[in-house]
């Protein structure tokens, strides 16, 4: 007996010591999400393999994605755009959508495994994380990881610094020489990168660091080094007296977009004129034909930042002071999700952006957008500091072991003699290394769902119907008095500030219909216990309809109020469309009462 109590005390005390190891895993698993398609996230990778990649999804999840090209890149690569929408639920067309892209600037390169992440993991979620579930139910995403094909190709294929491919590849006269791409950097070393280089001299600007030789460090104002920077590495193959001053493309197809559009003399790199490149050509003839894009993000790289318009000083007014309290719930959301990011002005905290893709978005179409920088070295250190030089290296010696620094070579130039070459490689600044890749990606695809949930969700609020005859004589007349609420649970609303004042897209409209039912007048309330109604303005012959050209605010409501001549009893039907958010409709009886309004 003693020995069968002891064997099951032995059993339950296993039992409970099992479940106490086991139970955290357990739940612990169920933030992770089962996937079709599995991809490694904690690398890079090249643009065939992007395109891999895109095809693998589409064919994994066919009742979600959707894969096409919208157009064709300089060099003639596919611009692949991937429509994430639920059918069942509607077409994208008719729900609001967000535009989500990366990699416009080729070099910076995480941006477009963001996107990847991005729709691997909506997809992949879909009924396995409800609010997830019920995001992608209700809204649409446009997904173009490579805006910039070409550029990404080419930064993968050969050497390059971490700075370049920036831009497209449409050969470029950038000296005015009469020849194109003529004189770019070479990898004379032949490292993989194009490093850079130091050449000895008697009145330098810099030293070698006497505990670590691999830093050149500035001397200071009263001192002589013994170093000056030669620049990038390259030789002078047009013979101009000047090194890699024509290289491959040459311009910024973030500066070719129409609002505050200004030419190269202004803005270096615009191009001649927007949309003068077919990138962005095809980019903005989808985004105009979609006015159903209530949302916009870019993925960029690098500082750890959240952009926000205007791109320009002069361009402050264009922004109402409902639009900024948008942009300040969103971006200061965002800070809290992403360590080290800011929040910033674009004009006001980095530099002036003309002809900029966000800049279009918000100024142009009414569309709340961002720039994401992504990465900032903030992140080496626990302190969230930016690291010294000396930091640096020692991150590089201890964490990354010497993978993206290249030792310094004696190498003797042909135009400047004995020379130093070695540095970072392209890998070595601007993007996470990559075992930091994947959350990089997640937080800021947690901030984008964020921005993505918070486009308009409109719904039929408070109604009240009331008979609206004379003064003391109402009883039995026939013309009512029927007063309703749009109600918005999202920050952001159906028409922005700039849309309604610059007139940007179709105005919303409330429309209410009924057979026997003559509409006699209608307008819009201050509020629900407001007595003055603002006559609509469209034709008299129209008086059915109301058109909004503000609206319905974010986290807010707009009141309305139609007369009309109807027998009791009679049914009227209310619809409310709009651009950026999801029709809705509703039927209510001619009877005195009120109908609550729904949860908000």
């Amino acid at each position: 007996m003693n020995t069968f109590f002891n064997r099951s005390n032995l059993f339950i005390a296993g039992a409970l010591l099992l479940t106490a190891v086991f139970a955290p895993r357990a739940a612990l698993a169920q933030q992770q999400i089962d996937s079709r398609v599995d991809i490694a996230w904690n690398r890079y990778y090249d643009f065939e393999e992007c395109e891999q990649i895109m095809r693998r999804l589409a064919d994994a999840y066919p009742e979600l994605l959707t894969l096409k090209s919208i157009g064709k890149s300089e060099q003639g690569r596919d611009m692949w755009l991937m429509i994430l929408n639920n059918p069942e639920t509607g077409p994208h067309e008719d729900k609001p959508a967000m535009w989500i892209d990366g990699s416009i600037h080729a070099n910076e390169i995480q941006s477009t495994e963001t996107t990847l992440y991005s729709i691997w993991y909506l997809a992949s979620a879909y009924g396995q994380v409800k609010p997830l579930t019920e995001l992608v139910d209700r809204v649409a995403f446009y997904f173009l990881p490579i805006v910039n094909p070409d550029g990404r190709a080419a930064w993968f294929e050969g050497p390059a610094t971490p700075h370049m491919f920036r831009s497209g590849l449409r050969p470029t006269d950038l000296d005015f020489d009469g020849r194109k791409d003529e004189d770019g950097p070479d990898d004379l070393t032949e490292t993989g990168s194009i490093n850079i280089m130091w050449r000895p001299d008697p009145h330098g600007t810099h030293r070698r660091n006497p505990k670590d030789p691999r830093i050149f460090e500035r001397v200071g104002p009263d001192e002589t080094g013994d170093w000056s920077f030669a620049g990038w590495e390259g030789v002078d193959r047009d013979g101009d007296g000047r090194r890699n001053e024509d290289g491959p493309g040459g311009y910024d197809m973030n500066r070719n977009w129409p609002s505050d559009w200004q030419p190269n003399h202004v803005q270096r790199g615009a191009g001649d004129y927007p949309f003068s490149y077919p990138e962005t050509r095809a980019v903005g003839m989808f985004i105009l034909d979609h006015p159903n894009i209530a949302a916009g993000q870019a993925y960029h790289n690098t500082g750890g930042m959240l952009l926000r318009g205007p791109g320009a000083a002069y361009n402050e007014a264009i922004y109402p002071r409902s639009d900024i309290q948008v942009y300040d719930k969103l971006g200061k959301a965002g800070e809290e999700m992403l360590p080290h990011y800011n929040y910033w002005v674009i004009h006001a905290d980095l530099y002036t952006v003309h002809g900029g893709f966000v800049n279009w978005l918000a100024e142009g179409l009414g569309i709340i957008s961002f720039t994401n920088e992504l990465w900032t070295d903030r992140r080496i250190l626990q302190s969230g500091q930016n690291p010294t030089a000396e930091q640096r290296m020692r991150w590089q010696d201890r964490v990354l072991f010497g993978q993206t620094f290249d030792d310094w070579q004696e190498y003797d130039h042909p135009e400047l003699g004995p020379v130093l070459i070695g540095g970072g490689t392209k890998f070595s600044s601007r993007t996470p290394p990559p075992f930091m890749l994947e959350e990089e990606c997640h937080r800021n695809f947690a901030f984008t769902v964020f921005h993505a949930m918070n486009m308009p969700e409109i719904s039929f609020g408070w109604t009240e119907v009331k008979r609206a005859g004379a003064p003391g004589n109402a009883e039995g007349s026939d013309l009512w008095r029927i007063t309703l609420e749009i109600d918005n649970k999202r920050i952001i609303p159906t028409r922005t500030g700039i849309a309604a004042q610059r007139g940007i897209g179709t105005p919303d409209r409330l429309t209410l219909s009924g057979e026997g039912v003559e509409v006699v007048a209608a307008g819009t309330l201050g509020h629900r216990f407001d007595r003055t109604m603002t006559p609509t303005q469209q034709s008299p012959h129209r008086p059915h309809i109301v058109l909004s050209e503000d609206g319905v605010p974010g986290e807010g409501r707009r009141t309305y109020r139609f007369f009309v001549r109807a027998a009791e009893g009679a049914e009227l039907t209310l619809r409310y469309t709009a651009e950026k958010a999801r029709d809705i409709e509703t039927t209510i009886r001619i009877e005195e009462g009120v109908i609550e309004s729904a949860e908000f």
